[in-house]
């Protein structure tokens, strides 16, 4: 069976969720329409990856960063309401597979921690999947909680058996192998990192895993960013590249075959074959024959973690 994906990395509008709900749903009619039935978005997709993390000082500007962080936080998405609804009826309008990164608010418990969240909606409308990002890396621990292991999961879509990690996620060996061992076939990784080191570690899970690969960042100037974002012109230059994208897809090989997508705000347009990743596997299946579970061991806890349990009568 071939699939056609469609790798979007188009910019969203920061800070914005209903604005950039609608662009999303433009790129979800084009790349339809192109015949593409698992549309992939990138890293913190809506509202936008909190890039200014990395640009302010920690303890510096405490009044911007407390500013910044509030808005990101009111246009979080909270998974209890309908945030979401315009992408699933897209998703069951349109009868493909999304993944997309998302600021999740966590509005159960705290109402106001944001993880970094990918969810996957399939075909039909419905919620697959919710992973929450294990472990922030670096200056994200000032905007992100720590998620737990209950999405650590692999569903099964049209097209294909799909997994995601997040950002440096791929670079957790337990956590790629907890997916690896759930028969895999399509590992996803929204991302921030369009470095060539990133490139080389999605095309080593390739090959590990048998899988096809499929990595985008958000392909952003400074221009991009709205004139309604805080102190923009001081963080921010019009012409910079504040992320290039590189949108790509590998195959289980390890060979790529489609991208990178460098500095091009677009959508990326490939064919994969799922039988190409079990074929793959033939020879070196990591949570197969390849395995020794009789010298190693994973348990990996799927519990979701609540700071609270309540009993009523």
């Amino acid at each position: 069976m071939v699939t056609k994906i469609a790798v979007i990395q188009t910019p969203p509008v920061m800070l914005q969720r209903d604005a950039t709900l609608e662009r999303m749903l433009e790129a979800i009619d084009e790349a339809a329409l192109a015949g593409a039935s698992l549309l992939v978005f990138p890293e913190a997709y809506i509202p936008g990856y909190p890039t200014w993390v990395w640009r302010l000082e920690p303890g510096g500007d405490m009044a911007l960063s407390s500013e910044l962080h509030a808005r990101l936080r009111e246009n979080a998405v909270d998974l209890r309401t309908d945030h979401l609804t315009p992408l699933q009826d897209a998703a069951a309008r349109h009868a493909v597979t999304l993944v997309v990164g998302i600021n999740e608010i966590d509005g159960r418990y705290s109402g106001t921690t944001l993880f970094n969240s990918v969810v996957t909606i399939g075909p039909d409308g419905s919620l697959l999947n919710r992973h929450r990002k294990l472990m922030p890396t670096n200056p994200e621990r000032m905007v992100w909680g720590m998620g737990d292991g209950s999405g650590l999961k692999v569903v099964e879509t049209p097209a294909g058996r799909i997994g995601s990690l997040i950002c440096w996620e791929c670079y957790m060996p337990l956590a790629r192998h907890a997916l690896y061992s759930q028969a895999m076939e399509v590992f996803i990784n929204p991302t921030w990192d369009s470095s060539d080191t990133c490139l080389a570690t999605l095309r080593h899970i390739a090959k590990e895993g048998g899988c096809w690969v499929i990595g985008t960042a958000t392909a952003i100037q400074g221009r991009d960013i709205p004139a309604t974002f805080p102190e923009r012109d001081r963080l921010y230059s019009p012409e910079e590249w504040i992320n290039v994208g590189n949108a790509v897809v590998v195959a289980p090989s390890g060979n790529i075959t489609a991208g990178p997508l460098n500095r091009e705000k677009g959508i990326l347009y490939a064919e994969i074959e799922i039988e190409t990743a079990l074929r793959a596997r033939r020879s070196l299946d990591v949570a197969g024959h390849y395995g020794r579970p009789d010298i190693f061991s994973l348990t990996v806890n799927r519990k979701p973690q609540a700071p609270a349990a309540f009993i009523d009568s």
